[in-house]
This record gives structure tokens, sequence and C-alpha cells, in this order.
């Protein structure tokens, strides 16, 4: 055997080995002050192997001292804090952060320092904490949980530290559509790609690695008659070529949704100090695919024994990615503790890059294949049937006892343990919509159940573990999902490739270990606490979970489940697939929040919507106020004007002559169908089935509960053609409470659409309203009194040939009517009806000046629709029908809400008319301490009313409909006012609706 060779550069940095590392560009970094050189192509963990760092972080109970496990996203105990100041990140695994000049990183959950931790003191009282331990301790005596125990406990918990200071760095989302998406750029999805590209379909591949290849990244193989890293390269450079084929790297498919839609995290500024002005850190794809081919290969699982989770203990799959990828050495002497043959050619690896083996164990007696004998052969000291039971080491392993056939104990030194407990395919994203993993006793792994629609398991993913399995089965999958997209199936050879040997005889843990044996490293659970859960009643896997913490890391169990589930089922003395597994839920790795929520934040929360007539109104000198998500023009002030003599002169100029308002905000439904008004009668208290053509109807929407959800107006534009309107604030609910509703009656035949950025509309109100539209309406249409009635509708063109739709609703009370054209034309006709007003008067107003309108009018709003009213508080009681069933009519017979005592609408004038209400002020009878025991309502809007000549308010009083003309009193103890009111009708302005049919 020969001897390893080291570098300068590191001292576990071999100098034979690492094609996939760049030797010419060097790159320092800090690992907890400490400053190290590692490589272009380098992880973080990869180069800290190289340079003999052992102990990475400490484990979250007991603050154990912890290595490497693995060498990717499934790495349990190597998460360190990355960076400083503001984009200081924690709990980010070292084995997926690509290396960069300058990386600073520390390590986490430890005091003072990573060697000497003061709080793996608890680890000698480990005994005592087993599962359960917090749960059966901390009940008694209650009154020490607020005062002591939960503030240990927030204390205690949690991992690393986050930023304190504003994230200086932005988040992109982004959304793509293809034929077939491949998950996964291993050789099974190289081939699948290169399938489905050839054949003519869009292709998408998302890899998590920063460079494509998977699994032959780590493997010293040849594929066809070339190695595997040039056959990487000819098909990378083929798959870039193809104008069909998108590549995205760093990206990770993390969520699988209905619709074949797909979630993929991509890392784009990540292996970067800091990203370039422009540049996302990272961005959220949402990609539609009609099919999609899953290769994202296996996860090894570790073996379970006694001491198992010293630094230096790893995964024999990690040490091959380490030596062969990164020139790396896990140690300088080494011991391979295997159930199977893949843990030989760690062995073999090893061997060739001059590591020295101080043994190979083998649980298994007698099974040895050609290729393990070869090795065998060689010096190696070769244990068959054996098992480690114990090891040493403060810092990191330096003894492990070994138990032969025969049960002889011997003691070896070496400073990794090279484990292999055979592979479980992360199959995660198969169960994102429900489905569960079936048992495979002969694999010895769950194997995919039944998939997401449109999706094919390949390669490790679906226990296809050779290399050339996973070939064909990505070339099979490739051409089947092309051809399943439409697309011709395209011919090519499937390179040949040496099967590997792959048997396997599980070890789920060794017995009669000495020390603790870990299953779940991140969360210190052991064999001891899935006894201990399963004992005392656990024995659901979901229980075994939440009780014992077990896969409930960062990692979310991939390297502790299987083994978990396993030693559930021999203490329940049960099969493994009886036992089962915990459910999968996205995300399969961890994603931020700043990611999610892309540039949703600060001013940018949520988009900012503009209405077509925008640029018109600010043209105009419109203040604008935001709205919901809209901006709208509050009120249009002339000089020397504020907002309270602005609106005064826009309502009485309506009120007197003519003005118009942008209402393009107003939620738009297109609701068409044989079942369209059926439905309608359904979702509304009030009928529309009986609404002729051509009319418009006001109606009232009910939760579930009984109380209002929303109000609005529908007009029957053909006879099975309606359109609904709601308001501004409740659009995007009545739409989501609409498709439900859909969903409740699928035999119905209605289908519906949100319109509301498709049209722009205006309303027009005024006793000149009808000379204004007269000028713009074209002369074929008759929109008299006697042709077009109040709540009439009709659809027909404006200003020579523009099509239009006119509706005669007033939300002012005055003669009105609201005209909606396309949205392009939204800014062009807004000049168009100051044009054809200017004759009469006209003012455009703002959202003031409508409040103030439909508060003299005595309409409802949101500030009353709050979702604690009822029809009968707002005095609708008349719009819910008694010949019908609607949704919320029978909760809404409840006798709290016929109670009379409940608060109802009523309007309120000041007793002093100079002085003003205020919107929030609590009603109290005039005889009565202001106090929440003598509340009887509040107010809920208020007004100058011009027409009045001073304020008026809504209310909610209690039984408001009986006290018309009593005096009670609105206190306002946040401003300090207390003001005699009047209660009275709460419409102020022509009661008997004379204007509206002017």
């Amino acid at each position: 055997m020969t001897q390893a060779t080291f570098e300068g550069a590191g001292r576990n940095r071999l100098a034979k080995a690492g094609a996939h590392i760049d030797r010419k560009h060097s790159l320092r970094f800090t690992f907890d002050g400490r400053q190290m050189i590692g490589y272009r192509g380098d992880t973080l963990a990869s180069a800290l192997v190289a340079n003999g760092a052992r102990v990475i972080g400490r484990s979250f109970k007991y603050h154990r001292p912890r290595g490497l496990l693995t060498a990717g996203s499934d790495e349990p105990n190597a998460l360190v804090e990355l960076r400083r100041g503001a984009r200081r990140e924690a709990n980010t695994r070292a084995t997926t952060t690509e290396l960069y000049d300058g990386l600073i990183a520390d390590s986490q959950n430890r005091w003072p320092s990573l060697k000497f931790d003061i709080a793996a003191a608890a680890g000698l009282a480990s005994p005592l904490l087993h599962a359960g331990f917090y749960y059966k301790t901390f009940m008694w005596p209650a009154a020490f949980w607020e005062k002591l125990y939960e503030p240990l406990i927030r204390r205690a918990a949690g991992l690393g530290r986050a930023a304190t200071d504003p994230d200086p760095d932005h988040y992109e989302k982004a959304f793509a559509h293809c034929d077939v998406l491949v998950i996964g750029a291993g050789p099974a999805g190289l081939m699948a790609a290169l399938a489905a590209g050839r054949g003519g379909a869009r292709v998408i591949v998302a890899d998590e690695d920063f460079a494509l290849g998977g699994r032959l990244l780590s493997e010293q193989v040849a594929i066809g008659d070339e190695a595997a890293d040039d056959w990487i390269s000819a098909v990378e450079a083929e798959l870039e070529a193809l104008p069909n084929v998108r590549i995205i790297r760093r990206a990770t498919v993390f969520g699988v949704y209905d619709g074949g839609t797909y979630a993929a995290l991509e890392r784009v500024a990540d292996h970067l100090a800091a990203p370039a002005p422009f540049m996302p850190r990272q961005r959220i794809w949402r990609i539609v695919a009609r099919r999609s081919v899953l290769a994202a290969g296996a996860n090894e699982r570790p073996l379970v024994f006694g001491g198992n989770d010293r630094p230096g203990i790893m995964l024999a799959s990690a040490a091959r990615t380490y030596i062969n990828r990164f020139a790396a050495a896990p140690g300088r002497r080494v011991a391979v503790f295997t159930a199977g043959d893949d843990g030989w050619r760690t062995a073999r690896d090893a061997m060739r890059a001059g590591v020295e083996i101080a043994a190979v164990i083998d649980a298994r007696t007698g099974v040895l294949s050609p290729e393990n004998a070869r090795i065998a052969s060689t010096a190696l000291r070769i244990m068959s049937g054996s098992q480690i039971v114990a090891t040493s080491g403060a810092h990191g392993v330096r003894n492990i006892s070994v138990r032969d056939s025969r049960g002889k104990i011997s003691t070896i030194a070496c400073d990794a343990v090279l484990m292999s407990g055979g592979w479980s395919p992360a199959l995660h994203l198969t169960c994102h919509l429900g489905s569960k993993p079936v048992w495979d006793n002969d694999g010895s792994a769950f194997l995919p159940g039944e998939l997401p629609p449109g999706m094919i398991v390949v390669g490790a993913a679906g226990a296809h573990f050779t290399l050339s399995q996973c070939l064909a089965t990505g070339a099979d999958a490739g051409r089947k999902a092309a051809m399943e997209s439409g697309f011709p199936s395209a011919s090519f050879a499937v390179p040949a490739a040496e099967d590997e040997t792959t048997a396997l005889t599980p070890l789920w843990h060794v017995k009669d270990s000495r020390g603790p044996a870990f299953v779940d490293f991140q969360n210190d659970v052991t064999t001891k606490d899935i006894a201990i859960a399963a004992r005392e009643g656990y024995k659901s896997v979901e229980l075994l979970k939440r009780y014992t913490t077990l896969g409930m890391a960062t990692d979310q169990g991939k390297t502790a489940n299987v083994n978990g589930m396993a030693l559930l089922a021999e203490v329940r003395a049960l099969p493994i697939a009886i036992v089962g597994t915990t459910v999968y839920r996205p995300p399969y790795v961890p994603v931020a929040i700043g990611a999610l929520a892309g540039h949703h934040r600060g001013k940018e929360f949520r988009p900012v919507r503009l209405t077509p007539a925008h640029d018109w109104a600010v043209a105009q000198g419109a203040v604008m106020r935001e709205s919901g998500a809209w901006l709208r023009a509050g009120w249009f002030p002339r000089s020397g004007e504020d907002w309270l003599a602005a609106t005064i002169r826009e309502v009485t100029a309506t009120r007197s002559a003519v003005g118009f308002c942008d209402v393009s905000t107003l939620g738009k439904i297109d609701i068409q169908g044989a079942d369209a008004a059926a439905f309608l009668d359904r979702v509304y208290c009030n009928t529309f089935s009986t609404l002729p053509v051509g009319k418009v109807r006001y109606g009232l929407m009910l939760r579930e509960d009984g109380f209002v959800k929303d109000d609005g107006t529908t007009s029957r534009l053909g006879s099975e053609h309606f359109l609904m309107t709601t308001t501004t604030a409740n659009a995007v609910g009545v739409m989501q409470h609409l498709d439900f509703c859909q969903c409740l009656w699928p035999e119905m035949d209605v289908q519906m659409t949100s319109v509301t950025e498709q049209w722009a509309q205006f309303s027009v109100a005024g006793p000149r309203a009808r000379d204004v539209l007269a000028k713009l309406v074209d002369i074929k249409h008759d929109i008299s009194n006697a042709s077009f009635p109040y709540l009439s509708a009709r659809e027909l063109t404006i200003l020579r040939g523009t099509p239009a739709r006119l509706f005669r609703i007033s939300y002012s009370g005055e003669l009105a009517y609201e005209i909606a054209v396309p949205a392009r034309f939204g800014a062009a006709l807004a000049g168009a009806i100051a044009s054809a007003g200017a004759e009469f008067g006209i003012e455009p107003y703002g959202t003031e000046a409508l409040s103030v309108m439909r508060i003299e009018k005595g309409h409802v709003a949101g500030n009353e629709l709050n979702g604690t009213t009822t029809a009968r508080d707002l005095g609708l009681e008349k719009l819910m029908s008694s010949k019908k069933d609607y949704i919320g009519r029978v909760l809404s017979q409840r006798p709290a809400q016929l109670d009379p005592g409940r608060w109802r609408l009523v309007g309120l004038k000041p007793q002093n008319r100079s002085q003003r209400l205020s919107a929030g002020s609590h009603l109290i009878d005039r005889d009565k301490s202001a106090t929440t025991g003598n509340d009887q309502g509040y107010v809920t809007s208020t007004a100058y009313s011009p027409a009045l000549g001073h304020w008026i308010a809504l209310a909610l009083l209690k039984r408001g409909a009986t006290r018309h003309g009593e005096v009670i009193r609105a206190v306002d103890l946040l401003r300090a006012t207390d003001i005699e009111v009047e209660v009275c009708d709460p419409v102020f302005l022509d009661p008997k609706g004379e204007r509206l049919h002017a």
C-alpha cells in the first residue's frame, strides 16, 4: 500500500487526488478566528477536513463535540454561523457551503469555546435526561413554570444567533414552465435530461450542487470508454448547447404541489462574500412542469453503536467524497465499519489515495465479493462478523473496541471511522402530496409509494443503486417524459458501466454496546430514548418523533429516521412495514424566510397596485392615499386648501352639479355558466336567479357562521353571464370564497375569474350626471330615465365605438352611473369625462368625498363590515331570503345572532353642532361613567356633512334600532373628548331615494 502524501496547504490535504478542486486558486478563510487555506471548488466542510479540523459543532441537547457526518444536505452536525453583522447567518451546513475567499465561519451552540463548552456538563446528567424528561420534570410545582422553567428553556433553546440588523440583501421570485423537470444532475438525472432534451422537450435541470455529476464526482468509475469526469463534461456541454434545456445549479427542489407545480431554492450569491449590485442572494423558483423525473439519489445510513458520535466518525460515502472530489483525507489512520459492500468501496479508494487502513470491520460473515476479496488479499486487517462496541477519545475518536465473531474484544487505534449501514432512497418529494413510502425487505429500504401525477423516479431514489441501473432508468424516464409531453422519442445508446456490488445485511444497532448509541445526532436521541418512548406508550412513529424529537433536527431525519423506525419495530416486535414512517412535508431543506418573502418587505411587503387612470389623477394634483393594496386619489386640493376644504368642495360640487370618481379598485368577478344564477343564489342571502338580463341588484354575502362577509352589486349581462362587484378590501377574499364554494358543488356548471385589472371604472354622480354621459355615449344608445332607469346595466359603446359597460347604481345617493371600459382606455376616459363635464362644473373627487357621501346616505363599508356584524345588525335583514337556502343561513338563526340586545347600526348627530365626532369613540349613557361595563357600542365612521353643516357619524349601538331620538355620550378617552350625541336614523340625506331615480 502506498503511503499518502500531504500538502502544506492543509495537514490532511492529499497531493494526488481531488480532480474537482483548482489548486491554482487558493482561498483564505477563518473558522473560529483561526485562519486556514482552501481551494476553489472546496466546500467549507472539505476545507476544514483538509486543515485537520475535527470538532465542528456541539449537539443541541448534551453539547457533545461533533464532527462531520456527511458531505451533503443531510448533514446534522456541522452547522455554523457565516459572515458578520447584518449578513450573519446561523445554522448553515458546512457541507453545502461553497468556499470563497475571505469566508468567515464560527461554530455555534458552545460557550466559551468549541473545545471547552461549559454546557457539555449536561452530558454528565444524560442518564437522567432521557426521552420525556422535560414533560415529566417541568410539571411540578406549577408556579415554577412561568417564573423559572419557561425562562430557562427559552434561554437554552435555539441554535446559533440570527442577525440583529436588517438584512441588506434582497431575494427574488422567478417562474418557469417546462415539459420535463429533472430533479438532480447525477448519472440518472443527466441521462434523463439528455434523452428528453434530444427529443425536443423543454427541459429544466435543477441540482443543489454547484457542479453537475452527483455521486459521480465522488467515485472512481468509468462510463463507456471514458472516465466519469470526461463523460460529465461531454453531457454538460451538450445540454448547455441545447436551446430547449435550462440548467439551474445551486438549486434545490424543496416542495411538490398540486397541478405539477414545484418549488426550488436557488442560492444565487451564497458562494460570494456579498452579492453584486442588483444581484439577489437567493431566488425561489415556481416551476410548472408537465412531467418530472426525480433523480435525487439516496442517503447513506449511519451505524448505531456505542460512542458513534465522536468527531472523526463519518459515513463511508462522505469519506469517498472528501478523498476523491476534494483531496481531503478524513483521517490518517482510518477504520472502515460496514454492513454491506459499499463500505469496501471506501476502503479501496482510501487505499488508492494512500490513506492508512487500520481495519475493515464487516458485520457480515462469508459474503466477500470478488472485488472485496481482492481488497482483502492485501495486507489489510479484515475482521468479518465483527462489530464496533465502543469508542474513546475526548475531542475525536482515538481508539475503537471491536467485538469479533467469537466475542473477543480488541482495541484498535485510529483517528477516523468510516461507517456504512446501507442506503435510503431520497424519496421525500414523492410524499409531499400525501403519499407514504413502502418498505422493501429485499432492499432494506423504504421505496416510493404512490407518485405525484407526472413524476417518474429513477436511479438511487428508486433503489436502483448500480451505475448501469442509474444510466438506464434515467434514459428511459427522459424518453418517456418527453413522449408523454408530445415529443418524439430520441433514440441513442445508453453507455455501458460496470455493475458494482450492492449486497447488504442491515444492522440496525450493535447490541450490548458500551456508551450511548446515537440515532439522531443533532438532537442527541439514543437507542435508550426510543426504547423508553415505546415502553411509555408512544408506539406510533409520529408520537415517537414528538416525544423523543427524533428526526426533528434541521436535516429532518435524513440520517436518523430509518434507523429509528427499525429500532421502534424491534422494540415492538413488528415488521418495519407495519411501523411505517412519519409524514414528509415541504421543505426538503431549510428555506430562509427572506427567500420565501422575496421582494415583499418594507414598502414592498405587497405590490402597490395602480389604477389605469393613476397618472391622470396625479397630473390633476391628487393626493394619493393607500386603500388596501391600491393607491387611490384621496382628494384633489386647490391652492390653499387642506384635505377637509378640498373634500367639502368636491362633495358640494357633486351634490349640486356633477362629480366623478375612479372606482376601478372595486373587485370585479366575471361569472358564467348554465348554473351561474343558481350558484349566486347559494352564495348570496338574497335571490339572483330572478334578476332580469340588463339589471343590477345589490347583494349581501354571509360567511358560514352567519356573519356578513361582503356586500356589492351583481349585474346580469346575459342569461348565463353575471358580473359581480365587491368592496375593494374584500376582493381577494370573496374570490377565494367563491373558489371554495365551487369545490363544494362540483356538479354545478359555473366558471368564474377575477377581471378587476381588466376594466377601468368611474362613477359619475350628481344631478347633471346624465348630461355628462350623453356627451360620451354613442348616440344610438338611449340612456334616458325611461329607457335606462335606476339599477340598469348595459353593454354599449362610447366615444365613437369604444366598448364599454354602463351601470346605473349609486354609492353617493345621487343620480349616478358607473361606466367601465377596458383598462387600456382608462386614462383617456378620465380625461374625456372631465372634458364632457366642464360646462356643468364637474369636479373629480377622491376617497374622502366618497366616504362623506356614503356616510350621509347611510351606506355601510369596511368599518361596518368588520367580520363581527350580522345582516340584522346593519339593518339589512330584509335581504335574507326565507324561500331558499344559502351559505350562512342556518347559523345566522342562532339565538345570539337574534338577540334584540345586539348592537345595531344607527346615525349620530352632536347636540352641539360645532363639535367634531371621532371614530372609535365609545357610546355611554348620559348618567353612567365611561367604563367597560357601561359600554353601549362605538362609532364606526365619521364625516363632516356639507349638506347638513355639521359632523355626523355611523355607529353600532346596543338596541340601536329602538333608540332613535335618545341622547347619549360619545367618549373618546384617547383624544380626551366627551360629546353628547343624538341617536338617529343612519340615512341622513334623501331617505326616500328621490335623487336616485331622478
